[in-house]
């Protein structure tokens, strides 16, 4: 398995199992294989409402010895309803409880808005359904990041969805620069732009939704593009004798981005796996770049009025 290594000095894998949107009845069965099939690295979060599943897969597959704790790279994120530094040590606890874990390998901030902390509702809405803001600011719900990774459970932290003006933020006024930025990439959306400044700021990159989510959580309405089953990524894949999917994830591996697919499914997780024995040439990466549109499935619209709206055009607060 082909690793980064953080600017905190541990290695991440350039490849894991992504638990976004995983059924919870199939998704510990799905880390069990995963970790079989030779997975190092798991993508988990509070808000996929099953970091139990995941956790039990953990814990059986080091019962059985199939891998011990520090063979796995685990990250997980802090959910915005938890934004208050008060709040973020224990939304943490009880993330490694359910995880059954004593530490994770990687927490990360999901995204830089904060929502109200109202028990434990995701996404928090008044009586017009309307989410709940907070405004915490992300810069003070990063210095309790810092308190927990002084304090050894985490051993890194990083920040999901941030643009290049809320990461300048973080590296001015404060003392830890995150390990990772997590964000949408794809070949319908390379992100060149931040992925090269987070590269040059030695802040490794994960990109979600590698694989273009044929299920997308705001829906998909029926002329937009399917990814893997665009024509110049099965011509590449035709070629390579690999898959759209492979094709697409070597496209980041291949960029030193780290890769998380989502997948319950045995043969798929085992395929998404088999990327290291091929490589894509110069013309075949740059045919790929064109495929950028700036298609993006995740823009958060239930946080597009918040302050610290992520994908506000020219953001500069």
């Amino acid at each position: 398995m082909q690793s980064v290594k953080l600017n905190t000095g541990y290695d991440m894998p350039i490849l894991g199992l992504g638990t976004w949107k995983s059924d919870k009845k199939k998704v510990q069965k799905a880390v069990e294989y995963a970790l079989e099939c030779g997975y190092r690295h798991l993508d988990c979060a509070y808000c996929y409402l099953n970091e139990e599943e995941v956790g039990a897969g953990i814990k059986n597959k080091i019962n059985d010895k199939t891998v011990k704790r520090e063979d796995i790279f685990v990250t997980d994120k802090l959910w915005c309803n938890s934004h208050k530094p008060e709040d973020v040590r224990p939304a943490l606890m009880k993330t490694l409880e359910s995880l059954q874990l004593e530490y994770l390998d990687l927490y990360l901030i999901h995204w830089p808005m904060g929502f109200q902390k109202r028990g434990t509702e995701a996404f928090p809405k008044d009586e017009n359904g309307k989410v709940l803001f907070d405004d915490t600011d992300y810069v003070d719900t990063w210095k309790a990041m810092e308190d927990l990774q002084k304090e050894g459970l985490v051993r890194s932290i990083g920040v999901s969805n941030f643009n290049q003006f809320q990461i300048n933020r973080i590296l001015k006024e404060c003392s830890v620069i995150p390990a990772v930025n997590q964000f949408e990439i794809h070949p319908y959306l390379t992100g060149e732009s931040l992925v090269n400044y987070c590269q040059e700021k030695c802040i490794e990159v994960t990109g979600y939704c590698p694989l273009g989510c044929g299920d997308r959580p705001w829906g998909m309405k029926a002329d937009d593009p399917v990814l893997l089953k665009d024509p110049k990524l099965l011509e590449i894949a035709a070629k390579s004798n690999k898959t759209a999917a492979q094709v697409a994830l070597r496209y980041l591996v291949q960029r030193n981005i780290i890769a998380i697919p989502k997948s319950v499914t045995p043969e798929r997780i085992l395929q998404n796996f088999q990327i290291f024995d091929f490589n894509l040439c110069k013309d075949d990466m740059k045919t790929i770049n064109k495929m950028n549109t700036n298609s993006r499935i995740c823009p958060m619209p239930e946080a597009s009025e918040h302050k610290y709206y992520v994908f506000r055009e020219n953001y500069s607060e």
